[in-house]
């Protein structure tokens, strides 16, 4: 490989990094392989109970175990944190029924740009895998911001009424929330836990993001490939003064 202009010494050092580009790629497969070979996770302690909208939009019951459509046997469910973590001091929304909330009981911008991505992925992950996001915000609250944003596809789900966040550390122990996102697996009549971003818990070394769900955000990712990086300051907005 060569590019117009390049010099020797880009050159040799470009291929460097092409071996570890190698590596990674290499130790990526083998950490989806590994993941894929997980002995059965613990069992669902109950069949939590979630607020939904039906298909008309009235607001009904939906059980963990209806999320599963037939002949899709894995679940990924993403805990939004709405309302955002108590020390989150960024703005809110500027506009909108959303707007009127007191701060910590608003949206977090990391957890909605991300929701942002992920609206547009779902067209292509539903025909294989179900896909949720659940929060303790009530469900109109979730429904209003959703229209203010321009979702369209996402799934939205209210846990407010049950303890399914703080059963899969969603929530931290004083009840701050926690985006975590979490994989289930059918099998037959049973319901079992299958994989959860836990490294969002685990010690980073010093400057490193916990990116316990990083390989999802295109975001962060484009920005990795660029010479200014993620930024060691820069964190997601709701909206931005360009």
């Amino acid at each position: 490989m060569a590019f117009p202009g390049e010099s020797a010494e880009y050159r040799t050092a470009r291929n460097r990094l092409l071996d570890q580009e190698l590596e990674l790629r290499r130790a990526t497969e083998a950490l989806a392989a590994a993941r894929r070979e997980l002995p059965p996770g613990g069992v669902v302690p109950e069949d939590y109970v979630f607020q939904g909208a039906g298909a008309d939009g009235t607001p009904t019951d939906v059980r963990l175990s209806e999320l599963f459509a037939p002949g899709k046997d894995s679940l990924v469910i993403y805990s939004y944190m709405f309302p955002r973590h108590p020390g989150d001091k960024r703005p809110g929304p500027k506009a909108g029924r959303t707007a009127q909330l007191k701060l910590e009981e608003g949206p977090c911008p990391s957890c909605t740009a991300l929701l942002d991505q992920l609206d547009g992925a779902v067209e292509h992950v539903s025909p294989h895998t179900n896909f949720a996001i659940v929060a303790r915000a009530p469900l109109p609250r979730l429904l209003t911001f959703a229209q203010e944003r321009g979702w369209r596809r996402l799934r939205l789900l209210s846990c407010a009424d049950n303890s399914y966040s703080r059963d899969y550390r969603a929530e931290t122990a004083d009840g701050s929330a926690m985006p975590m996102l979490n994989v289930f697996r059918r099998d037959g009549g049973e319901i079992r836990h299958f994989w959860g971003s836990e490294l969002l818990y685990a010690p980073t070394d010093p400057g490193q993001d916990p990116r316990h769900v990083g390989t999802l955000e295109p975001m962060w990712n484009l920005f990795d490939l660029t010479p200014e990086g993620r930024g060691a300051d820069w964190e997601e907005q709701l909206s931005y003064d360009r």
